[in-house]
């Protein structure tokens, strides 16, 4: 299969793309973004990787289209602190993700794609809170696109994840889910078992997603997906691969 990921320099998107690299279930993999990611930090799998900077205000001169992507990652996103703005924030979080998503959807309906999609726990469109709320309309938009099969995860707390700029609480958190362990297994995932589970239901589908993935079906009349919550992704990731 051919994969292209956006957000692959993000704190758990870098993790996505190494193992998509690593995987030899893809033999093209793209990474398409506003940076992209120095070679020198990758081992396996470069030569089958293609890398493009692109302008998410001029989707359609990135020729993204063009690629014929059976599955497409996203991890990209962003907080209303680094946004600057509300506005800026949606964009960036919504707007962009969509459109990525549809300027890398196949104009052949014969080609089968399959779409997966990083959100967070607690989406939900209806929410009050303007990070909850955009990553619930965002999940709702991208079901509406169309796509054989998208998968939505809604992983809790991320732990070890490296980020260009400190976030104190994170600091706490990781302190406290380091020494409670056992308590928090339910609401926090590390960043690198969680790109272990986005990468296999890249590979798997829903259809083929075993019971450990605590797999449920969410969204709108019409516009369903499959939805994978921090459990499930923690079990996801323990399960055996068949070869």
């Amino acid at each position: 299969m051919s994969a292209i990921i956006f957000g692959a320099t993000g704190a758990t998107g870098k993790h996505v793309l190494k193992e998509v690299l690593a995987s030899s279930h893809f033999t093209r993999v793209g990474e398409y973004g506003r940076r992209v990611t120095d070679s020198a930090q990758l081992s396996g799998g470069k030569e089958k990787l293609e890398q493009k900077v692109i302008d998410f205000e001029k989707l359609g001169d990135a020729g993204i289209k063009e690629g014929k992507w059976d599955v497409v990652f996203i991890t990209l996103g962003t907080t209303r602190a680094a946004a600057g703005s509300a506005a800026a924030f949606e964009k960036i979080d919504r707007e962009f993700v969509i459109n990525a998503a549809k300027a890398a959807k196949s104009d052949d309906p014969e080609h089968k794609q399959r779409i997966i999609y990083l959100s967070s726990g607690g989406a939900n469109a209806s929410s009050s809170f303007l990070y909850m709320r955009s990553k619930g309309l965002t999940e709702q938009g991208l079901a509406a696109l169309g796509f054989d099969d998208t998968i939505v995860f809604r992983p809790g707390y991320l732990k070890d994840a490296e980020r260009p700029t400190s976030r104190p609480i994170e600091g706490v958190l990781n302190a406290v889910t380091g020494v409670f362990g056992k308590l928090f297994t339910g609401l926090a995932i590390p960043v690198s078992t969680l790109a272990t589970s986005i990468r296999r239901a890249g590979e798997l589908g829903s259809s083929g997603l075993p019971p450990a993935a605590n797999a449920t079906t969410a969204g709108l009349e019409g516009s369903r997906f499959t939805l994978i919550g921090n459990d499930g992704a923690l079990g996801l990731a323990k399960t055996p691969e068949s070869t």
